[in-house]
């Protein structure tokens, strides 16, 4: 985005009312208005997600959508057919990589989850399918008034980590689970006076 985007959508913006969370940084904002809570049925962006979530672990999410131009560009642009054949020898380079997260497990579970995802595929004809199942593929529109209603888990993200962790997944503890609902608008985390709650 140009400067003068930038500027033009705080313009444009000037006045709403948005998640508390989002007002930290302008890639921030721009994240919360146009993606958070938006719902995803594309198999690449759920992967995109999911890589990203799980580099997320024990950091910002601030610091990952920073880098996430970087992501995309060390993973093949989240082609999963294409990350599920990386070796040993591409997993060396991308611990050299300074515009990604350097950890190896988390490196290693993006391959491993482009190989589960593509037997999930495989079973249910798309990622898509078998991830909206744990929503009845709709989704849940929360009523939150504060910061403090919104989980960091649900029953549904433990069903669903348990589920994937049983079809080889790494990295889907039930909190990144439910991050990832959040993100994919699987659940509808927006709070009640923010403008965007009606719109996703």
């Amino acid at each position: 985005m140009s400067k003068d985007s930038v500027v033009t959508q705080k313009i444009n913006t000037k006045g709403k009312k948005r998640c508390e969370w989002s007002s930290v940084d302008d890639s921030m904002i721009q994240y919360h208005d146009e993606e958070w809570g938006v719902p995803v049925h594309d198999d690449r962006k759920l992967f995109e997600f999911l890589v990203l979530e799980g580099a997320q672990a024990g950091l910002s999410w601030l610091t990952i959508l920073k880098r996430r131009d970087a992501y995309r560009r060390a993973f093949d642009n989240f082609d999963f057919s294409r990350v599920a054949k990386y070796n040993e020898e591409k997993i060396e380079v991308l611990l050299k990589d300074n515009g990604i997260i350097r950890n190896r497990l988390k490196i290693e579970s993006a391959v491993t989850n482009a190989s589960a995802l593509i037997r999930v595929r495989k079973e249910f004809g798309s990622f898509d399918k078998y991830i909206w199942q744990f929503v009845d593929g709709k989704p849940i529109n929360n009523r939150r008034i504060s910061l403090k209603q919104i989980p960091t888990k649900t029953d549904i993200s433990d069903k669903m980590s348990k589920d994937l962790m049983k079809r080889g997944f790494k990295f889907v503890g039930s909190t990144i689970c439910y991050s990832h609902m959040q993100a994919t608008g699987m659940v509808n985390d927006h709070l009640t006076s923010c403008f965007r709650y009606n719109k996703v």
